[in-house]
Protein backbone atom coordinates (compact mmCIF):
# COMPACT_ATOMS: atom_id res chain seq x y z
CA UNK A 1 0.00 0.00 0.00
CA UNK A 2 1.45 3.48 -0.79
CA UNK A 3 2.56 5.69 1.85
CA UNK A 4 0.06 8.41 1.24
CA UNK A 5 -3.19 7.85 0.09
CA UNK A 6 -4.76 9.20 -3.64
CA UNK A 7 -7.98 10.51 -2.07
CA UNK A 8 -9.79 10.07 1.20
CA UNK A 9 -13.98 9.38 1.99
CA UNK A 10 -15.98 10.06 4.56
CA UNK A 11 -19.31 8.43 4.69
CA UNK A 12 -19.61 4.93 5.09
CA UNK A 13 -23.23 4.41 4.41
CA UNK A 14 -24.09 1.99 1.36
CA UNK A 15 -22.82 4.42 -1.53
CA UNK A 16 -19.80 5.43 0.76
CA UNK A 17 -18.40 1.31 1.26
CA UNK A 18 -19.16 1.01 -2.60
CA UNK A 19 -17.21 3.48 -4.01
CA UNK A 20 -14.18 3.12 -1.88
CA UNK A 21 -14.09 -0.50 -3.39
CA UNK A 22 -14.71 0.34 -6.72
CA UNK A 23 -11.61 3.47 -5.89
CA UNK A 24 -9.30 0.28 -4.67
CA UNK A 25 -10.40 -2.23 -7.61
CA UNK A 26 -8.98 0.55 -10.16
CA UNK A 27 -5.82 0.46 -8.41
CA UNK A 28 -6.08 3.57 -6.05
CA UNK A 29 -4.92 3.95 -2.17
CA UNK A 30 -7.89 5.22 -0.38
CA UNK A 31 -8.43 6.54 3.31
CA UNK A 32 -11.87 5.77 4.75
CA UNK A 33 -13.38 7.62 7.44
CA UNK A 34 -16.81 7.82 9.49
CA UNK A 35 -18.21 9.75 12.12
CA UNK A 36 -18.65 6.59 13.87
CA UNK A 37 -15.24 4.97 14.35
CA UNK A 38 -16.59 1.66 14.86
CA UNK A 39 -17.75 1.43 11.41
CA UNK A 40 -14.26 2.43 10.51
CA UNK A 41 -12.96 -1.02 12.12
CA UNK A 42 -15.50 -2.64 10.73
CA UNK A 43 -15.24 -1.78 7.33
CA UNK A 44 -11.22 -2.32 7.29
CA UNK A 45 -11.36 -5.47 9.20
CA UNK A 46 -14.17 -6.66 7.06
CA UNK A 47 -14.94 -6.03 2.99
CA UNK A 48 -11.76 -4.06 2.72
CA UNK A 49 -9.15 -6.05 4.26
CA UNK A 50 -6.13 -7.00 1.96
CA UNK A 51 -7.00 -3.90 -0.26
CA UNK A 52 -5.26 -0.52 -0.91
CA UNK A 53 -7.83 1.33 1.95
CA UNK A 54 -6.67 2.61 5.05
CA UNK A 55 -8.87 3.56 8.17
CA UNK A 56 -8.42 6.71 9.89
CA UNK A 57 -10.03 7.01 13.27
CA UNK A 58 -10.36 11.10 13.27
CA UNK A 59 -10.43 13.92 11.13
CA UNK A 60 -6.32 14.75 11.89
CA UNK A 61 -5.25 11.38 10.84
CA UNK A 62 -7.03 11.27 7.77
CA UNK A 63 -6.03 14.67 6.70
CA UNK A 64 -2.69 13.31 7.31
CA UNK A 65 -2.76 10.29 5.26
CA UNK A 66 -3.24 11.80 2.14
CA UNK A 67 -1.14 13.28 -0.35
CA UNK A 68 -1.27 16.56 -1.41
CA UNK A 69 -3.48 18.66 -2.69
CA UNK A 70 -5.37 16.63 -0.97
CA UNK A 71 -8.60 14.95 -2.02
CA UNK A 72 -11.63 14.36 0.25
CA UNK A 73 -14.53 12.96 -1.13
CA UNK A 74 -18.02 13.44 1.52
CA UNK A 75 -20.75 10.93 1.12
CA UNK A 76 -23.02 11.83 4.45
CA UNK A 77 -26.74 12.81 4.21
CA UNK A 78 -27.11 16.34 2.00
CA UNK A 79 -28.28 19.52 4.42
CA UNK A 80 -26.51 20.34 7.56
CA UNK A 81 -24.50 17.04 7.73
CA UNK A 82 -22.06 18.51 4.55
CA UNK A 83 -21.86 21.70 6.33
CA UNK A 84 -20.44 20.15 9.45
CA UNK A 85 -18.21 17.69 7.82
CA UNK A 86 -16.78 21.10 5.50
CA UNK A 87 -16.50 22.97 8.89
CA UNK A 88 -14.71 20.24 10.49
CA UNK A 89 -11.76 20.00 7.69
CA UNK A 90 -11.03 23.50 7.07
CA UNK A 91 -8.95 23.91 10.26
CA UNK A 92 -6.73 20.84 8.56
CA UNK A 93 -6.65 21.54 4.79
CA UNK A 94 -4.25 23.81 3.16
CA UNK A 95 -4.65 26.03 0.18
CA UNK A 96 -5.10 24.12 -2.94
CA UNK A 97 -6.36 21.10 -1.10
CA UNK A 98 -9.92 20.00 -2.79
CA UNK A 99 -13.24 18.98 -0.81
CA UNK A 100 -15.62 16.87 -3.08
CA UNK A 101 -19.61 16.54 -2.48
CA UNK A 102 -20.26 13.35 -3.52
CA UNK A 103 -24.23 13.46 -2.01
CA UNK A 104 -27.99 14.13 -3.58
CA UNK A 105 -27.36 17.83 -2.54
CA UNK A 106 -29.90 20.65 -3.51
CA UNK A 107 -27.70 22.52 -6.20
CA UNK A 108 -28.18 26.23 -4.47
CA UNK A 109 -25.95 25.09 -1.40
CA UNK A 110 -22.85 23.72 -3.83
CA UNK A 111 -22.89 27.46 -5.42
CA UNK A 112 -23.00 28.59 -1.54
CA UNK A 113 -20.12 26.27 -0.30
CA UNK A 114 -17.76 26.35 -3.60
CA UNK A 115 -18.36 30.47 -2.82
CA UNK A 116 -17.60 29.81 1.04
CA UNK A 117 -14.16 27.86 -0.04
CA UNK A 118 -12.87 29.68 -2.96
CA UNK A 119 -12.83 32.26 -0.77
CA UNK A 120 -10.55 30.01 1.58
CA UNK A 121 -8.41 29.10 -0.97
CA UNK A 122 -9.60 25.61 -0.89
CA UNK A 123 -11.38 23.96 -4.22
CA UNK A 124 -14.77 22.41 -3.87
CA UNK A 125 -16.71 19.46 -6.66
CA UNK A 126 -19.90 18.87 -6.26
CA UNK A 127 -20.53 15.66 -7.95
CA UNK A 128 -24.00 13.72 -8.57
CA UNK A 129 -23.34 10.45 -8.66
CA UNK A 130 -25.61 8.02 -10.03
CA UNK A 131 -26.06 4.02 -10.33
CA UNK A 132 -27.03 3.42 -6.69
CA UNK A 133 -25.60 -0.02 -4.39
CA UNK A 134 -24.29 -1.84 -7.49
CA UNK A 135 -22.92 1.33 -9.71
CA UNK A 136 -21.22 2.75 -6.86
CA UNK A 137 -19.50 -0.88 -6.91
CA UNK A 138 -18.89 -1.69 -10.47
CA UNK A 139 -18.91 1.65 -12.27
CA UNK A 140 -21.95 4.70 -11.62
CA UNK A 141 -22.08 8.08 -13.79
CA UNK A 142 -20.70 10.74 -12.02
CA UNK A 143 -21.55 14.13 -12.74
CA UNK A 144 -18.80 16.32 -11.23
CA UNK A 145 -19.15 20.74 -11.74
CA UNK A 146 -17.40 22.89 -9.18
CA UNK A 147 -14.11 24.62 -9.36
CA UNK A 148 -12.28 23.87 -12.77
CA UNK A 149 -8.92 24.20 -11.26
CA UNK A 150 -9.99 20.78 -9.30
CA UNK A 151 -10.89 18.63 -12.09
CA UNK A 152 -7.46 17.67 -13.61
CA UNK A 153 -6.93 16.11 -9.89
CA UNK A 154 -9.85 14.10 -9.23
CA UNK A 155 -10.45 13.59 -13.08
CA UNK A 156 -7.98 10.21 -12.73
CA UNK A 157 -10.16 8.76 -10.10
CA UNK A 158 -13.53 9.63 -11.23
CA UNK A 159 -13.21 8.57 -14.86
CA UNK A 160 -11.05 5.76 -13.66
CA UNK A 161 -13.78 4.23 -11.14
CA UNK A 162 -16.96 5.46 -13.84
CA UNK A 163 -19.05 3.31 -15.83
CA UNK A 164 -17.74 2.94 -19.66
CA UNK A 165 -19.88 2.85 -23.07
CA UNK A 166 -19.24 0.44 -25.68
CA UNK A 167 -16.46 2.23 -27.02
CA UNK A 168 -14.62 2.50 -23.50
CA UNK A 169 -15.51 6.53 -23.10
CA UNK A 170 -16.05 7.00 -19.32
CA UNK A 171 -19.59 8.43 -17.90
CA UNK A 172 -17.78 11.29 -16.12
CA UNK A 173 -17.28 14.53 -17.77
CA UNK A 174 -16.66 17.85 -16.08
CA UNK A 175 -20.02 19.44 -16.27
CA UNK A 176 -19.60 23.12 -15.29
CA UNK A 177 -19.33 25.89 -12.94
CA UNK A 178 -19.79 25.55 -8.99
CA UNK A 179 -23.27 23.97 -9.22
CA UNK A 180 -23.62 22.54 -12.97
CA UNK A 181 -23.17 18.72 -11.61
CA UNK A 182 -25.37 18.64 -8.60
CA UNK A 183 -27.77 20.67 -10.94
CA UNK A 184 -27.70 18.04 -13.62
CA UNK A 185 -27.51 15.25 -11.16
CA UNK A 186 -31.27 16.82 -10.15
CA UNK A 187 -32.39 16.63 -13.55
CA UNK A 188 -31.41 13.38 -13.63
CA UNK A 189 -33.14 12.51 -10.96
CA UNK A 190 -36.24 14.08 -11.99
CA UNK A 191 -36.43 12.25 -15.32
CA UNK A 192 -36.05 9.17 -13.26
CA UNK A 193 -39.01 10.10 -11.16
CA UNK A 194 -40.54 10.21 -14.67
CA UNK A 195 -39.20 6.99 -16.27
CA UNK A 196 -40.40 5.53 -13.35
CA UNK A 197 -44.08 6.51 -13.40
CA UNK A 198 -44.57 5.94 -16.98
CA UNK A 199 -43.56 1.86 -16.75
CA UNK A 200 -45.89 2.31 -13.60
CA UNK A 201 -48.89 3.46 -15.91
CA UNK A 202 -48.08 1.06 -18.43
CA UNK A 203 -48.24 -1.52 -15.79
CA UNK A 204 -51.55 -0.39 -14.40
CA UNK A 205 -52.75 -0.31 -18.05
CA UNK A 206 -52.01 -3.41 -18.50
CA UNK A 207 -53.47 -5.19 -15.53
CA UNK A 208 -56.65 -2.82 -15.20
CA UNK A 209 -57.74 -2.49 -18.56
CA UNK A 210 -56.19 -5.49 -20.32
CA UNK A 211 -56.69 -7.66 -17.61
CA UNK A 212 -53.38 -9.15 -18.06
CA UNK A 213 -51.51 -11.14 -15.07
CA UNK A 214 -48.32 -10.49 -13.80
CA UNK A 215 -46.32 -13.45 -16.03
CA UNK A 216 -48.17 -11.77 -18.68
CA UNK A 217 -47.07 -8.10 -17.87
CA UNK A 218 -43.56 -9.48 -17.40
CA UNK A 219 -43.32 -10.75 -20.54
CA UNK A 220 -44.32 -7.54 -22.31
CA UNK A 221 -41.76 -5.73 -20.52
CA UNK A 222 -38.86 -8.49 -21.76
CA UNK A 223 -39.98 -7.86 -25.12
CA UNK A 224 -39.98 -3.80 -24.93
CA UNK A 225 -36.37 -4.26 -23.42
CA UNK A 226 -35.25 -5.44 -26.98
CA UNK A 227 -37.17 -2.71 -28.64
CA UNK A 228 -36.02 1.42 -28.65
CA UNK A 229 -36.96 1.32 -24.79
CA UNK A 230 -33.87 -0.84 -24.04
CA UNK A 231 -33.36 0.49 -20.18
CA UNK A 232 -31.97 -0.56 -16.78
CA UNK A 233 -35.51 0.75 -15.76
CA UNK A 234 -37.45 -1.40 -18.17
CA UNK A 235 -35.11 -4.21 -17.30
CA UNK A 236 -35.62 -3.98 -13.88
CA UNK A 237 -39.44 -3.29 -14.18
CA UNK A 238 -39.39 -6.61 -16.08
CA UNK A 239 -37.53 -8.52 -13.39
CA UNK A 240 -40.13 -7.10 -10.60
CA UNK A 241 -43.04 -8.28 -12.23
CA UNK A 242 -41.66 -12.05 -12.61
CA UNK A 243 -40.51 -12.07 -9.00
CA UNK A 244 -42.83 -14.68 -7.20
CA UNK A 245 -42.90 -14.18 -2.69
CA UNK A 246 -42.83 -17.35 -0.79
CA UNK A 247 -46.19 -18.65 -1.67
CA UNK A 248 -45.44 -18.40 -5.45
CA UNK A 249 -47.70 -15.26 -5.91
CA UNK A 250 -46.32 -12.38 -7.58
CA UNK A 251 -44.52 -10.25 -4.74
CA UNK A 252 -45.01 -6.62 -6.42
CA UNK A 253 -49.11 -7.03 -6.20
CA UNK A 254 -48.22 -7.64 -2.14
CA UNK A 255 -46.34 -4.26 -1.73
CA UNK A 256 -47.98 -1.19 -0.50
CA UNK A 257 -48.99 1.33 -3.35
CA UNK A 258 -47.54 4.19 -1.43
CA UNK A 259 -44.64 5.71 -2.61
CA UNK A 260 -41.79 7.44 -0.85
CA UNK A 261 -39.97 10.45 -2.44
CA UNK A 262 -35.98 11.89 -0.84
CA UNK A 263 -37.12 15.22 -2.70
CA UNK A 264 -35.31 15.78 -5.69
CA UNK A 265 -37.62 15.47 -8.11
CA UNK A 266 -39.88 17.95 -6.08
CA UNK A 267 -36.45 20.37 -6.67
CA UNK A 268 -36.77 19.78 -10.06
CA UNK A 269 -40.20 21.14 -10.25
CA UNK A 270 -39.48 23.78 -8.39
CA UNK A 271 -36.67 25.51 -10.28
CA UNK A 272 -38.58 24.66 -13.54
CA UNK A 273 -41.28 27.06 -12.13
CA UNK A 274 -39.11 29.48 -11.06
CA UNK A 275 -37.24 29.74 -14.98
CA UNK A 276 -40.46 29.25 -16.13
CA UNK A 277 -39.83 25.75 -18.03
CA UNK A 278 -42.89 24.04 -18.54
CA UNK A 279 -41.62 20.78 -17.04
CA UNK A 280 -45.10 18.82 -16.46
CA UNK A 281 -44.05 15.56 -16.84
CA UNK A 282 -41.96 15.63 -13.65
CA UNK A 283 -44.28 17.50 -12.37
CA UNK A 284 -47.11 15.28 -13.26
CA UNK A 285 -44.64 12.29 -11.64
CA UNK A 286 -43.93 14.09 -8.03
CA UNK A 287 -47.62 14.52 -7.41
CA UNK A 288 -48.46 10.67 -8.60
CA UNK A 289 -45.77 9.72 -5.54
CA UNK A 290 -47.84 13.18 -3.51
CA UNK A 291 -51.44 11.42 -3.88
CA UNK A 292 -50.04 7.70 -3.27
CA UNK A 293 -49.36 8.64 0.12
CA UNK A 294 -53.17 9.02 0.70
CA UNK A 295 -53.79 5.65 0.70
CA UNK A 296 -55.91 5.81 3.23
CA UNK A 297 -57.96 8.77 2.04
CA UNK A 298 -58.30 6.87 -1.28
CA UNK A 299 -59.36 3.54 0.08
CA UNK A 300 -62.13 5.67 1.86
CA UNK A 301 -63.15 7.26 -1.18
CA UNK A 302 -63.24 4.28 -3.49
CA UNK A 303 -66.13 2.84 -1.32
CA UNK A 304 -68.13 5.75 -2.01
CA UNK A 305 -67.15 6.95 -5.21
CA UNK A 306 -67.85 5.04 -8.56
CA UNK A 307 -65.69 4.95 -11.96
CA UNK A 308 -66.63 3.43 -14.89
CA UNK A 309 -67.12 0.14 -15.23
CA UNK A 310 -63.92 -1.32 -16.52
CA UNK A 311 -63.74 -3.35 -20.23
CA UNK A 312 -61.87 -3.84 -23.11
CA UNK A 313 -62.62 -5.77 -26.48
CA UNK A 314 -59.90 -4.32 -29.11
CA UNK A 315 -56.89 -6.18 -30.10
CA UNK A 316 -54.95 -7.20 -27.25
CA UNK A 317 -51.48 -7.37 -29.29
CA UNK A 318 -52.38 -4.44 -30.98
CA UNK A 319 -52.98 -2.37 -27.92
CA UNK A 320 -49.86 -3.46 -26.01
CA UNK A 321 -48.07 -1.71 -29.04
CA UNK A 322 -50.10 1.37 -28.64
CA UNK A 323 -48.70 1.12 -25.53
CA UNK A 324 -45.59 0.93 -26.20
CA UNK A 325 -45.66 3.79 -28.57
CA UNK A 326 -46.97 6.16 -26.13
CA UNK A 327 -44.56 5.15 -23.43
CA UNK A 328 -42.08 5.77 -25.75
CA UNK A 329 -43.16 9.32 -27.00
CA UNK A 330 -43.85 10.47 -23.36
CA UNK A 331 -39.75 9.43 -22.48
CA UNK A 332 -38.58 11.55 -25.16
CA UNK A 333 -41.20 14.24 -24.03
CA UNK A 334 -39.90 13.80 -20.39
CA UNK A 335 -36.11 14.28 -21.75
CA UNK A 336 -36.77 17.11 -23.81
CA UNK A 337 -38.21 18.66 -20.56
CA UNK A 338 -35.62 18.26 -18.71
CA UNK A 339 -32.91 18.82 -21.68
CA UNK A 340 -35.19 22.50 -21.93
CA UNK A 341 -34.69 22.85 -18.21
CA UNK A 342 -31.00 22.84 -18.22
CA UNK A 343 -30.64 25.29 -21.33
CA UNK A 344 -32.62 27.66 -19.73
CA UNK A 345 -30.62 26.93 -15.90
CA UNK A 346 -27.49 27.55 -18.09
CA UNK A 347 -28.46 30.75 -18.97
CA UNK A 348 -29.57 31.79 -15.78
CA UNK A 349 -26.28 30.57 -13.87
CA UNK A 350 -23.65 31.12 -16.38
CA UNK A 351 -23.10 27.96 -17.12
CA UNK A 352 -21.28 26.07 -20.50
CA UNK A 353 -22.91 23.22 -20.42
CA UNK A 354 -22.20 19.82 -23.05
CA UNK A 355 -25.49 18.61 -23.69
CA UNK A 356 -24.13 15.77 -25.37
CA UNK A 357 -21.75 15.47 -22.97
CA UNK A 358 -24.35 15.02 -20.33
CA UNK A 359 -26.45 12.35 -22.45
CA UNK A 360 -22.77 10.32 -22.63
CA UNK A 361 -22.43 10.30 -19.06
CA UNK A 362 -26.00 8.97 -18.64
CA UNK A 363 -25.28 6.36 -21.11
CA UNK A 364 -23.88 3.88 -18.40
CA UNK A 365 -24.07 3.52 -14.47
CA UNK A 366 -27.04 5.54 -14.05
CA UNK A 367 -29.98 4.45 -13.14
CA UNK A 368 -32.24 6.65 -16.42
CA UNK A 369 -29.18 4.88 -18.96
CA UNK A 370 -31.07 3.84 -21.86
CA UNK A 371 -30.49 2.76 -25.55
CA UNK A 372 -31.49 6.79 -27.35
CA UNK A 373 -29.38 8.27 -25.29
CA UNK A 374 -26.84 7.77 -28.06
CA UNK A 375 -29.77 9.44 -30.23
CA UNK A 376 -29.58 12.71 -28.26
CA UNK A 377 -25.92 12.96 -28.38
CA UNK A 378 -26.30 12.89 -32.37
CA UNK A 379 -28.75 15.77 -32.04
CA UNK A 380 -26.55 17.92 -30.15
CA UNK A 381 -23.69 17.17 -32.07
CA UNK A 382 -26.00 18.34 -35.19
CA UNK A 383 -27.54 21.61 -33.73
CA UNK A 384 -25.78 22.25 -30.69
CA UNK A 385 -28.34 25.60 -30.43
CA UNK A 386 -31.14 22.76 -30.57
CA UNK A 387 -34.02 24.35 -28.56
CA UNK A 388 -36.06 21.03 -28.20
CA UNK A 389 -35.53 17.16 -28.48
CA UNK A 390 -38.89 17.25 -30.38
CA UNK A 391 -37.54 19.31 -32.87
CA UNK A 392 -34.39 17.26 -34.28
CA UNK A 393 -35.13 15.26 -36.74
CA UNK A 394 -34.86 11.74 -35.53
CA UNK A 395 -37.27 12.27 -32.55
CA UNK A 396 -39.97 14.21 -33.90
CA UNK A 397 -40.29 11.25 -36.66
CA UNK A 398 -40.70 8.93 -33.65
CA UNK A 399 -43.13 10.95 -31.48
CA UNK A 400 -45.25 11.93 -34.82
CA UNK A 401 -45.09 8.39 -36.22
CA UNK A 402 -46.33 7.20 -32.07
CA UNK A 403 -49.34 9.99 -31.90
CA UNK A 404 -52.22 7.37 -33.07
CA UNK A 405 -51.22 4.92 -30.47
CA UNK A 406 -50.49 7.36 -27.86
CA UNK A 407 -54.09 8.85 -28.37
CA UNK A 408 -55.67 5.39 -28.78
CA UNK A 409 -54.55 4.52 -25.38
CA UNK A 410 -54.96 8.17 -23.85
CA UNK A 411 -58.43 7.20 -24.96
CA UNK A 412 -58.63 4.04 -23.50
CA UNK A 413 -57.74 5.19 -19.87
CA UNK A 414 -59.85 7.72 -19.91
CA UNK A 415 -62.55 5.63 -20.76
CA UNK A 416 -62.15 3.08 -18.06
CA UNK A 417 -61.31 5.34 -15.46
CA UNK A 418 -57.54 4.28 -14.73
CA UNK A 419 -55.13 7.24 -13.72
CA UNK A 420 -52.20 7.94 -16.45
CA UNK A 421 -50.89 11.13 -15.29
CA UNK A 422 -47.47 11.23 -17.03
CA UNK A 423 -48.67 10.04 -20.13
CA UNK A 424 -51.30 12.56 -20.80
CA UNK A 425 -49.15 15.27 -19.06
CA UNK A 426 -46.49 14.03 -22.56
CA UNK A 427 -49.71 14.38 -25.35
CA UNK A 428 -50.62 17.32 -23.56
CA UNK A 429 -46.91 18.87 -23.84
CA UNK A 430 -46.42 17.41 -27.73
CA UNK A 431 -49.65 19.11 -28.39
CA UNK A 432 -49.23 22.58 -26.87
CA UNK A 433 -45.48 22.82 -27.81
CA UNK A 434 -46.85 21.87 -32.06
CA UNK A 435 -49.65 24.13 -31.61
CA UNK A 436 -49.38 27.59 -33.14
CA UNK A 437 -52.03 29.65 -31.67
CA UNK A 438 -53.35 28.48 -27.74
CA UNK A 439 -55.93 30.49 -26.18
CA UNK A 440 -54.04 32.27 -23.89
CA UNK A 441 -54.93 35.49 -26.28
CA UNK A 442 -57.83 35.10 -23.58
CA UNK A 443 -56.68 34.30 -20.73
CA UNK A 444 -54.40 38.02 -21.32
CA UNK A 445 -57.82 39.52 -21.98
CA UNK A 446 -59.18 38.51 -18.73
CA UNK A 447 -55.92 39.58 -16.84
CA UNK A 448 -56.54 43.24 -18.62
CA UNK A 449 -59.70 43.04 -17.66
CA UNK A 450 -59.43 42.63 -14.31
CA UNK A 451 -55.88 43.60 -13.50
CA UNK A 452 -55.70 46.21 -16.26
CA UNK A 453 -52.04 44.00 -16.61
CA UNK A 454 -52.07 44.61 -20.33
CA UNK A 455 -51.52 42.49 -23.97
CA UNK A 456 -49.76 42.25 -26.80
CA UNK A 457 -51.43 42.25 -30.27
CA UNK A 458 -51.44 39.91 -33.55
CA UNK A 459 -51.74 43.36 -35.65
CA UNK A 460 -48.56 45.04 -33.40
CA UNK A 461 -44.71 44.55 -33.08
CA UNK A 462 -43.57 42.21 -30.30
CA UNK A 463 -43.19 44.61 -27.30
CA UNK A 464 -45.74 46.93 -27.53
CA UNK A 465 -48.35 46.58 -24.98
CA UNK A 466 -51.92 47.60 -24.45
CA UNK A 467 -54.91 48.46 -22.33
CA UNK A 468 -58.29 48.40 -23.20
CA UNK A 469 -61.24 50.17 -20.38
CA UNK A 470 -63.56 46.94 -20.97
CA UNK A 471 -66.55 47.72 -18.69
CA UNK A 472 -65.97 51.65 -19.44
CA UNK A 473 -65.15 52.42 -15.48
CA UNK A 474 -61.63 51.61 -15.45
CA UNK A 475 -59.80 54.43 -16.87
CA UNK A 476 -56.57 54.01 -19.20
CA UNK A 477 -54.49 53.34 -16.03
CA UNK A 478 -52.59 50.52 -16.66
CA UNK A 479 -50.25 47.87 -14.52
CA UNK A 480 -46.81 47.80 -15.37
CA UNK A 481 -46.19 44.85 -17.55
CA UNK A 482 -43.34 42.02 -15.96
CA UNK A 483 -43.32 38.37 -15.87
CA UNK A 484 -42.49 36.47 -12.79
Amino acid sequence: MKELSDIGLIGLAVMGENLILNMASKGFTVTAFNRSTEKVKNFVEGRAAGKSIRGAYSVEELVQSLEKPRKIMIMVKAGAPVDATIESLIPHLEEGDIIIDGGNTHYPDTIRREKYLSEKGIHFVGAGVSGGEEGALTGPSIMPGGSPEAWSFVKPIFQGISAKVEDGSPCCDYVGENGAGHFVKMVHNGIEYGDMQLLCEAYQVMKEVVGMSADEIHEVFAAWNNTELDSYLVEITRDIMAYKDEDGEPLVEKILDTAGQKGTGKWTGVIALDLGVPLTLIAESVFARCISALKDERVEAAKVIEGPAKSFTGDKVAFIEDLRQAVLASKIVSYAQGYTLMREAAKEFGWNLNYGGIAMMWRGGCIIRSAFLGDIKNAFDKNPELNNLLLDDYFKDIVTKAQTGWRNVAVATIANGVPTPCLMAALNYFDGYRTARLPANLLQAQRDYFGAHTYERTDKPRGEFFHTNWTGRGGNTSSSTYDV
